[in-house]
This record gives C-alpha cells, structure tokens and sequence, in this order.
C-alpha cells in the first residue's frame, strides 16, 4: 500500500516511516531499517512486528477523520503523538470503532490487544518523535492467580508427613494409589520447600538428592530467572511484573507483545547469574514423602526392562506412548500429573479438619513459596530410604 492512498498529510508521513522499518515490498524487506527495541537497541522488525505496525497505521487513518480527534492530528506526523489526539485515539480503539472490517466496528478491544496497540504507539512515537516523552494510554493488567496463603501452606506442611506416612488415599470412588499419592506429596513437598518450576522439578535425578534427603538440588534455568527476581527484572525493564510472568513463563497460553518481550529478555540479561546449582533444604514432612515416593519408584523400575528412567526421579506409573510404566517422567506428563493427582487429592480430602484445597495450576502452587537455598555447599549424591 502505497502513502498516497492514506487521506491525511499526517498519516502518509506516518506510513513513509513505517515503510522504512517494514517494507510492503517483499524485495526490500532484507534492507529494512532497524526499530526501537528493548533496553535502547534498535533491532530489525519481525513479520508479526510488521503486520502490527500497519494495522495501526490504518487504525489512525480511519481515526483522523473523526470528530473525536484533534482536526491538526491531520497537518503532521508528530501531531499523532500529542495527548489529546493519542487520549482520543486510544478511546475510539479501545470501543472498537476503528477497526478495519464494517462488520466488527464495535466490538470492543480484548486486553491482550490493547496491549499490542500501546507497545505498537510507542515504536512509532520513538520513530516520529524520538526526542519527545510521549503520554501513551495505561493498559489495566490481568490480575495473577491467586496463591496458596500462608496459613494453608502451613496446615499443609503439618498433614504432609501423615499424609506421606498414610495408606492409599480414596473416597466416594475417588482416589489415589499408594504409587500416585507418594508420587504426588513428594512432588508438592519439594515444591514448597524449593520453590521449582515444574520444568525445573521434571529434571531432578537422583543424584540431586543430598544424603539423608536433607535437600535437593535445584538448577535454576538462566533465561527463566526465578521468582524473588520478578521485580528486580520488572524495575529495570519498565514494565509490570505480570508481564514478566507472561514472558519468562513456560505456559504456552500466555503471550506477551514483542516490545516488551524484548526489554524482559533484555532486563535479565543485565542479571549477575544465577548459580548453576542451587541446595534447598528439605522439611521433615516433604523427607517422608520423598522417601515413600523412593520406596515406590524403586518397585517400579525395577520391573522396568529398559534403562530409560533409571536416574530420573520421576517416573511414570502406568503405560503410556512414551513407554512402559518406570521411564522418565516428562515435563508435560508431570504437569498432567501434578493436575490430575492434587484434583483426586482435594476430593478426598474435602472436609477433613485444616486440609484447604490446593492449587490444580503447579504454577500457583510454586509463586506462593519465598525460598532460600542453603549457604553451604552439600554433597550431591542419593539420599537413602
């Protein structure tokens, strides 16, 4: 689309700039020119980027010719950026008035949109007005989900070590296995106790066990900074912390803007480095689950005809595509696991004196935990049963 068909003075500018960063022609797309990025680098656009780009360009040349805008939002490029035209802007986007199909106008903006539209405005403002603080709109942010409070995580440590020390759980038709159920308290055990994401649990080994199960090694993914450094990383990236969440986390459901991916990405690179390794201690009760859960994994493999979950410290429990019951655990299969066994969990318990339901989203779970790893080294080897 060629400047010319864009009816404003204001918008045409609008689109030769844009043109620069994200050629229309395919030929040129190679030698575009770099766009604000995070953390003051400018960096080629992406496809997705591009698109972006231009769908607000159009979002401003149908907003220009309404009467809700400044009529000198219409002279220049710069003109767009001020706050009444941006304040009006944002308000028609926002009602969806401005969209591009007849049959959709009005239909209001989703708040992951509104999010893309501001990450949008501020791209084109550092193009158009570089030297200019522009007032761009506040996008209200999803509130997190809610986390275990401190009075149930602590009714929860006292019932671990007779839940772990107990018989198959079962109620109603509903239960859990001896096998499940060690499986299970081990895992929220170590959970509360170490504060690991479900990537980071699903690699445990053996050997990340220190002798007499006193604590479990932990090995902190770099890019995906843990969860005391949220804030840290939100202060130096400029943005909230649930945006950190939706960047550095693994649930494929959540989808932060590009911009702001960039500056999270950017913000954690700034980050001394973690330790590759990190020691947990481990409470007496989530001792006793991962005991029981040794007990029951050992049974287990020692059926198993292959080497596959010899050292990992979960295991399946029952044949499934990725092999007979005792191979490795997967991060996936755990998730489903870790949802599927809390579930049975609180159905069982339901009702019992000091049991609250806990979270079925292990990630709930995890951000209610403030852990501390152990000053001191401790050796890695097997703790036994």
């Amino acid at each position: 689309m060629g400047e010319r068909q864009y009816g404003s003075t204001s918008v045409r500018q609008l689109a030769a700039v844009v043109d620069q960063v994200a050629p229309r022609d395919r030929e040129r797309w190679e030698g575009r020119r770099p766009a604000p990025a995070a953390a003051g680098a400018w960096l080629p656009v992406s496809r997705e980027r591009a698109r972006q780009l231009w769908m607000i360009v159009g979002m401003l040349d149908r907003a220009v010719v309404r009467e809700e805008m400044p009529v000198r939002a219409r002279r220049a490029a710069p003109q767009l950026f001020t706050r009444p035209a941006l304040a009006a802007f944002w308000d028609l986007a926002v009602a969806g008035e401005l969209r591009a199909r007849a049959e959709d106008v009005g239909r209001p903006m989703p708040l992951a949109s509104q999010r893309i539209v501001r990450d949008v405005l501020q791209i084109l403002a550092d193009l158009v007005v570089p030297e200019r603080a522009v007032p761009l709109p506040v996008v209200d942010q999803p509130e997190l989900r809610a986390t275990v409070p401190a009075r149930d995580r602590a009714a929860l440590y006292r019932g671990l070590a007779d839940l772990a020390a107990s018989g198959p759980l079962a109620q109603d038709g509903t239960g859990l296995s001896q096998a499940e159920r060690d499986r299970l308290l081990a895992m929220v055990g170590i959970v509360l106790d170490a504060g690991t994401r479900s990537g980071e649990l699903a690699v445990l080994r053996l050997e990340d066990l220190a002798p007499g199960l006193e604590a479990v090694a932990v090995r902190r993914r770099q890019q995906r900074a843990p969860a005391d450094r949220t804030q840290e990383i939100a202060a130096l990236a400029r943005v909230h912390p649930a945006r950190v969440v939706d960047v550095l986390s693994s649930s494929p459901g959540r989808r932060a803007s590009e911009a702001t991916r960039q500056r999270v990405l950017a913000a954690v690179e700034e980050l001394e480095p973690l330790p590759d390794v990190e020691w947990y201690a481990l409470r007496e009760g989530t001792q006793v689950a991962v005991r029981r859960w040794l007990e029951a994994r050992e049974r287990v493999v020692e059926a198993l005809p292959l080497e596959g979950g010899r050292s990992a410290l979960w295991v399946t429990l029952r044949a499934s595509k990725t092999g007979p019951p005792g191979v490795t655990l997967l991060p996936e299969g755990l998730r489903r696991a870790y949802t599927k066994g809390v579930t049975a969990l609180n159905m069982v318990m339901a009702g019992r004196y000091g049991w609250a339901p806990l979270p079925t989203r292990m990630e709930q779970l995890r951000r209610a935990v403030e852990a501390e790893p152990v000053a001191r080294e401790v050796s890695s080897a097997r703790g036994g049963g």
